[in-house]
């Protein structure tokens, strides 16, 4: 097996698949990348068990097809200190001796077989939806941050994925905050839900940030496949019935704030430095158009307070948050002003872009903290 490549092109590709990989793993074989040279392409695959990711390149020249695990981490050490040159890797199949020539250097390393790294899942009896890539980004980002990290309720370290023939609706929550992002502008040809973990949606959306294509989804019981450019990967799906979010979601809610959500921001990053360490707890007191911000750790006599104007309509109302939440759901927002929906100090407040944007609907749940008087 051997084949010439530039090494800009293999790094980029190998770099994009490195995210798939764990620093510790119960196989040693999947410490490798999986090369496999096949009518003139080479696919390159990484994997940890529950993500498959492949890519797809043309050398600029093969012969001899074949198939080879290679020891990630030196490849990839390796590669990054060339300038962009044609390298050509020569692989003898019965030694597995790998030998690497770029410029005037010759490096050697033993490989793998190829028998003993784990096959892609077959994806059978799937469907298919297609979505624009930016959409997806979106989706990701506006949703991921607030999934659970609690390993003994598996179903909420994901996000939960809901489609229609009308319209797609991602979930993420931790049981402290929620975020329901819904698309108009993409739809499923049936009905069908299913949680996608953490690992593969970072994978996806740190990749597609730089791609304009199409993303491909197929989905069946058990995984979903994604492929677009010269990218597929295939996830397992997180096992379970996702709680009735719908539920939690407070619908009467009076007490209506509309603010600057820059100037909020701001504030509440200021006036967080000077709140307890363990609570976070940020206080907001809201009466005719002011908002005061404060925050206060009695153990080392710190405080902070901020006055604000903001529109108001409702009874003055006293209500305390989690000072990180609020700041990793505001950042998520990108309009001029956001709005908070509240009902009563120890109910769930509602965070919501102020103006509503025809194809994208978001809708971000924070639970209160208890004021301490």
């Amino acid at each position: 097996m051997k084949f010439i490549v530039s090494s800009s092109l293999l790094l980029k590709n190998i770099q994009a698949l490195s995210g798939v990989l764990n620093s510790s793993n119960t196989l040693p074989i999947l410490d490798d990348f999986l090369f496999e040279l096949r009518d003139d392409v080479l696919y390159i695959t990484a994997s940890d068990l529950e993500t498959t990711m492949t890519v797809s390149l043309e050398p600029t020249k093969s012969e001899e097809p074949g198939m080879i695990a290679i020891p990630a981490k030196i490849l990839l050490d390796t590669l990054k200190t060339f300038a962009d040159i044609p390298v050509t890797f020569s692989i003898n199949n019965s030694t597995m001796g790998i030998e690497i020539s770029a410029g005037d250097g010759k490096y050697k390393l033993t490989g793998h077989r190829s028998d003993e790294y784990p096959q892609s899942p077959m994806m059978e009896e799937t469907t298919s939806i297609e979505f624009d890539s930016e959409i997806l980004v979106n989706a990701i980002n506006k949703t991921l941050f607030a999934a659970g990290n609690d390993e003994l309720r598996p179903v909420m370290s994901g996000v939960y994925c809901e489609l229609t023939p009308d319209d797609v609706t991602f979930v993420a929550t931790d049981a402290h905050k929620l975020v329901k992002y819904r698309r108009t502008d993409a739809k499923a040809p049936s009905s069908a839900s299913f949680i996608l973990p953490k690992k593969p949606l970072n994978q996806l959306k740190n990749i597609l940030g730089a791609s304009d294509s199409p993303v491909k989804i197929e989905y069946n019981q058990t995984n979903a496949l994604f492929t677009f450019e010269n990218v597929s990967m295939v996830c397992r799906l997180i096992d379970g019935r996702y709680p009735n979010y719908e539920a939690v979601i407070p619908t009467n809610n009076p007490n209506r704030l509309i603010i600057d959500r820059l100037s909020l921001l701001n504030s509440i990053k200021r006036v967080a430095i000077f709140a307890n360490q363990s609570t976070h707890q940020v206080r907001f007191k809201i009466s005719g158009k002011e908002l005061t911000l404060s925050a206060e750790d009695i153990d080392y006599s710190n405080e902070a307070k901020e006055r604000l104007t903001c529109n108001y309509e409702g009874e003055d109302i006293e209500i305390g948050f989690n000072s990180k939440f609020l700041q990793e759901m505001i950042n998520n927002l990108e309009d001029e002003e956001v709005t908070f929906e509240m009902s009563a100090p120890n109910r769930a407040g509602l965070i919501l872009p102020s103006e509503k944007d025809n194809d994208e609907d978001i809708l971000m749940l924070v639970m209160p903290v208890m004021l301490n008087q």
